[in-house]
C-alpha cells in the first residue's frame, strides 16, 4: 500500500506514534546545499553565466518579495537536502505490525541556490517519504531525477529556465530566451527530453508512482525495501504521450481509467486525453473552444462526464509588457466557465460550456451526477482575491463550495460549505466520481501562507461539520 499526501489521508484509531529521527545515534548533518559539480565549466559555459549574472543583476534583480529568494526560501520553504534513508526511532507508543506501506509528499525545493528571481512554484520536485513495515519507520528525501535535475546536478548550475521566475517582462525574457537558445544551440540541453520539474502531485496508477508536473510528462518513481526513493524514468505510455500532462489526472476507482489532459500557450490551448486501465492512452480530444492561454490546473470526473474549470487565471501580456509582472496573472473582464463533456468523447462536439462568475478554482475535491445524471454537482474551493495567486498568495482565501449544474436548463447554482481558508481537499479516493461524504483539507494560517492543521468534515443535509 502506498499513501500519497496528495492523494489521501488515512486515520487509524490506534495511540499516538512519536518519532524521532536517527535512532540512538546522532545522524551527520547533510550538506546545506547540493555539492557543486567537480566538472570545470567549458569556455561557452562561463559566457552563458557571465550572462546570466548580468542579466540577474541588471536587468532584472528580484525586485519583488514573491521573487526574492531571500523572502521566498525561509521558514516554512528554506530549501533542505536529500536525506537516505534513516530509521525513525519509536520514542512513544508503538507501530502495529500489520500497518505496511508509505506515506509521501511532493513539493518543489531548489537543487541549488538561485542566482536570480526565484517563485516558489520553480523548485526542483523532492519526495518525503515514511515507509512503514514490520513496526519500523524509515523517512526518506530525494529529488526526482528529472531531465532537467541531471544535467543541472552534472553542470553545478541552472540551464533551463524556469516559467514564474524567469520571464518577467519583455526585456528579462527577450535576454533570458536568447542566452537559453544559445545553451540549446551549444548542446548544452536536448528540451526533447522534457524541461518539467515533477514538483506538484504524485499519482498512483496500475500500481505504479508516478511523480507529476504539468510542464512534463510523468516520472516513474518507486519506494524501494530499505526506503529508499528511486526514480526510474520519464513515462510516455508507450509512446503515446509526447507533450505534456496534467499533475492532477483522475483515476475511476472502478474502470482504473486515468483521464487526464495537457494545456499550453498555442492552439489548442487544452488538449483531452485518457489512459485505459491497460495503460494505452486514447486519442487526443482538442478543445478549440478554448480561445486563448489559460491556466487549467486540476480536472474532476463523474461517471459519465469530465469537468474542466476556465477561470481567470492565463497568459497576460499587457501587464508582462507593460509593468514587467508574470506572464501569468488575472484576466477581469473575463467571465469563469466550467465545461462539461462526455468521458468518452471522440471530439469536442458535445463540449458544454456554463458561465459561472467569479467561480476560480485551483483544485477539484470531488463531483458526481444527482437526479439521475440531469444534474452535475463540484464541490471545490474557490479562490478568493484570485489575482494575487501569483505574486501573494499570502493574501488568497480558499472558500469551499458546492456549485450543481442543471443539464437540462443550464441554471447553475451556488452554496458555500466552509468559509474557512481551505485547499488541497483529498477524499477516499474509492468515491472518485461518486458522492462522498468525508473531505480532509489542508487549513492555511491566514498571512503567512502556511498549512498549520487538517480539517476534516462530513456534510449533513447541506451544512459542513467540521473536525479539527
Amino acid at each position: 500500500m502506498v499513501i500519497s499526501s496528495c492523494l489521501i489521508f488515512a486515520v487509524y484509531s490506534i495511540k499516538l506514534i512519536l518519532f524521532s529521527i536517527g535512532g540512538e545515534e546522532p545522524i551527520p548533518l547533510p550538506p546545506k546545499r547540493q555539492p557543486i559539480s567537480s566538472r570545470k565549466p567549458s569556455f561557452p559555459s562561463n559566457i552563458f553565466n557571465t550572462f546570466d549574472d548580468f542579466v540577474n543583476t541588471y536587468i532584472d534583480p528580484p525586485r519583488k518579495s514573491c521573487v526574492d529568494p531571500k523572502y521566498v526560501l525561509s521558514n516554512n520553504f528554506a530549501p533542505v537536502d536529500e536525506l537516505p534513508p534513516t530509521e525513525c526511532k519509536v520514542v512513544e507508543g508503538s507501530l502495529p505490525s500489520c500497518l505496511d506501506g508509505a506515506y509521501i509528499r511532493n513539493g518543489p525545493n531548489p537543487q541549488y541556490l538561485p542566482r536570480g528571481p526565484y517563485h516558489l512554484f520553480d523548485g526542483d520536485g523532492m519526495l518525503h517519504s515514511i515507509k512503514i513495515s514490520q513496526s519500523k519507520a524509515t523517512f526518506c528525501s530525494r529529488f526526482v531525477k528529472t531531465y532537467k535535475y541531471n544535467i543541472e546536478n552534472e553542470a553545478g548550475f541552472q540551464i533551463i529556465p524556469n516559467i514564474f521566475s524567469d520571464f518577467n517582462g519583455l526585456l528579462p525574457s527577450v535576454t533570458r530566451s536568447a542566452i537559453t537558445l544559445a545553451r540549446l544551440i551549444a548542446g548544452q540541453f536536448n528540451p526533447t527530453n522534457g524541461v518539467g520539474l515533477a514538483n506538484t502531485n504524485l499519482a498512483l496508477f496500475r500500481g505504479k508512482l508516478f511523480a507529476l508536473g504539468e510542464s512534463d510528462l510523468p516520472y516513474a518513481v518507486k519506494i524501494a525495501l530499505d526506503g529508499d526513493i528511486i526514480t526510474l524514468g520519464r513515462h510516455n505510455f508507450n509512446g503515446k504521450l509526447v507533450k505534456s500532462m496534467t499533475a492532477h489526472p483522475k483515476i475511476d476507482p472502478e474502470t482504473n481509467e486515468a483521464f487526464a489532459y495537457r494545456y499550453g500557450p498555442f492552439p489548442p490551448f487544452l488538449t483531452y486525453f485518457r489512459v485505459d486501465p491497460n495503460g494505452i492512452k486514447t486519442t487526443d480530444v482538442p478543445i478549440f473552444s478554448i480561445k486563448c492561454p489559460t491556466l487549467f490546473h486540476d480536472i474532476a470526473i463523474t461517471k459519465k462526464y469530465a469537468i474542466f474549470s476556465n477561470i481567470q487565471i492565463g497568459m497576460n501580456p499587457i501587464k508582462f509588457i507593460l509593468t514587467g509582472g508574470s506572464l501569468v496573472g488575472m484576466n477581469s473582464r473575463k467571465i469563469s466557465r466550467l465545461g462539461v463533456i462526455p468521458r468518452y468523447a471522440k471530439d469536442e462536439s458535445e463540449m458544454r460550456w456554463f458561465d459561472v462568475p467569479g467561480f476560480n478554482n485551483l483544485h477539484a475535491i470531488n463531483a458526481w451526477e444527482e437526479d439521475g445524471g440531469d444534474t452535475i454537482v463540484l464541490v471545490a474551493p474557490n479562490i478568493l482575491s484570485v489575482e494575487h495567486t501569483i505574486e501573494r498568495m499570502d493574501m488568497i482565501h480558499g472558500c469551499v463550495e458546492k456549485v450543481k449544474i442543471n443539464l437540462n436548463s443550464g441554471v447553475v447554482s451556488r452554496h458555500p460549505i466552509s468559509t474557512r481558508n481551505l485547499d488541497f481537499g483529498v477524499i477516499n479516493p474509492t468515491y472518485v466520481g461518486k458522492k462522498n461524504k468525508y473531505v480532509y483539507a489542508a487549513i492555511d494560517v491566514p498571512g503567512f501562507n502556511i498549512v498549520y492543521a487538517i480539517n476534516a468534515w462530513e456534510e449533513a443535509g447541506g451544512d459542513m461539520i467540521a473536525y479539527d
